[in-house]
């Protein structure tokens, strides 16, 4: 298997740059198949989850060119199926992204169940109910999801009774062909979201209002083939942007929005962190102790879940105790248990984690829990005595471009190996 090994101990300073968003990419990928012919989406990540999107988009028939790895010409002219395949699909939780394409391509589409991170309940019931507003009929069956709008899409209300990402995402893509108006309230207003919309109008559409709670989509007959560039991806910024933080040598990511972030960063600062903002780049370092501050992950503009165990890596180490709750996923805790075997001292009370700051961490083995988590224990690696060794980084390939390289750039001490399995030697 696959593993991460890191030396801590070593300073870590210079600059990164940060490729697209996987939240953005895998969405816009999805959208192709509502503008028949070629489109190009450049500043693509080379990541796990984007290998496998592109396995599903030629699975219903499209055609992919990658022009460098971070450009894909995507042809969906020959799409001709409305059923992707579950192997597929339910690898990733943004499986559900193809399911407001193909209704309103096809009025109908087959959908697996998502998968992807272990870090909570994959419920699709927003999607299902805001979906049925506007026409579509439902039916679960088998692990798979079948939708058909037997008399079309036609606008209508919907109220999400959660900003969910991937129910605003849908009924943003659904209801671009519907029949009238749209109206989505109480919508996302992640930057995704935004970079959604304006490849969307860049098509065709009319979509307005994308960043607000209240989204207005007026249906149109057809969209046409662009080239759009993925927004920065601001959670990979924010990682390395938690290493300059964590270690204290200055660290500067460039190639998204500072605005992208603006609650992590100034929670960074209250911990004692110093950041210098620019248009396209950003730049954090440390010359003080880190201090305690109580996080609570909340939808965009709130502390993005994405980035919480990232910090509670930080606040492990801060000169006091604080309080991370986690109101998006039930199981994103896993990562703590972890950590507390690197010597943090963390404890679970339902959806808080009471974190109680430690001198420092010791290397240990650590598996990597889901994708930001796997992140987090290569950052606790940098600072702690001796050597870490992460495994099941798969995890990690799902979101993050040539992490490792990265790292090294900066100064890590870190490696990525293969070792054998444990349980390779056990026979019965």
């Amino acid at each position: 298997m696959d593993v991460i090994r890191v030396e801590g101990g070593h300073d870590v300073t210079g600059e990164v740059r940060v490729e697209g968003a996987k939240n953005s990419a895998l969405k816009l990928m999805a959208a192709t198949i509502m503008a028949s012919g070629t489109t190009t989406l450049t500043n693509v990540p080379n990541i796990a989850d984007v290998h496998v999107m592109g396995k599903v988009l030629k699975n219903i028939g499209a055609k992919i060119e990658v022009v460098n790895e971070h450009e894909l010409k995507i042809d969906t002219s020959g799409v001709d199926s409305w059923e992707t395949p579950y192997h597929l699909v339910a690898q990733m939780r943004a499986s559900t992204a193809v399911l407001g394409p193909l209704l309103s391509r096809f009025g109908k589409a087959v959908v697996a169940m998502p998968g992807g991170c272990n870090i909570g309940a994959r419920k699709i019931d927003m999607h299902i109910l805001g979906l049925e507003a506007l026409g579509v009929e439902f039916k679960v069956d088998h692990g798979n999801i079948y939708a058909s709008a037997p008399h079309g899409l036609v606008g209508d209300t919907v109220t999400l009774s959660f900003a969910s990402v991937g129910a605003t995402e849908n009924l943003m893509m659904a209801s671009v062909f519907a029949r009238g108006t749209t109206t989505i309230d109480n919508a996302a207003r992640e930057p995704e979201i935004v970079d959604l919309a304006n490849m969307l109008n860049e098509m065709g559409a009319k979509v307005s209002g994308a960043g607000s709670p209240v989204i207005e989509v007026e249906g149109v007959s057809e969209l046409h083939p662009v080239t759009h560039e993925v927004v920065g991806d601001r959670i990979e910024a924010g990682t390395f942007l938690a290493i300059g933080a964590l270690t204290g040598s200055p660290v500067t990511v460039r190639g998204f929005n500072p605005t992208h972030l603006g609650l992590v960063l100034k929670k960074f600062e209250q911990m004692g962190a110093s950041v210098e903002r620019e248009a396209r780049a950003c730049t954090v370092w440390r010359d003080r102790p880190l201090a305690p501050t109580d996080i609570q992950t909340l939808p965009f503009p709130g502390f993005p879940t994405d980035m919480q165990a990232q910090t509670m890596c930080l606040l492990a180490l801060a000169k006091g105790s604080c309080v991370i709750t986690e109101n998006v996923f039930e199981n994103r805790f896993m990562f703590a248990s972890e950590l507390s075997r690197m010597g943090a001292d963390i404890v679970i009370e339902g959806h808080h984690a009471i974190v109680h700051g430690v001198e420092g961490f010791s290397g240990a083995q650590v598996r990597s829990p889901d994708l930001r988590g796997g992140a987090a224990l290569v950052m606790a690696g940098l600072v702690a005595d001796g050597v870490t060794t992460v495994s099941d980084i798969h995890h990690i390939d799902r979101g993050y471009e040539g992490f490792v390289e990265k790292l090294s750039s900066l100064g890590a001490r870190i490696e990525r190996t293969t070792v054998a399995d444990e349980d390779d030697d056990i026979t019965m």
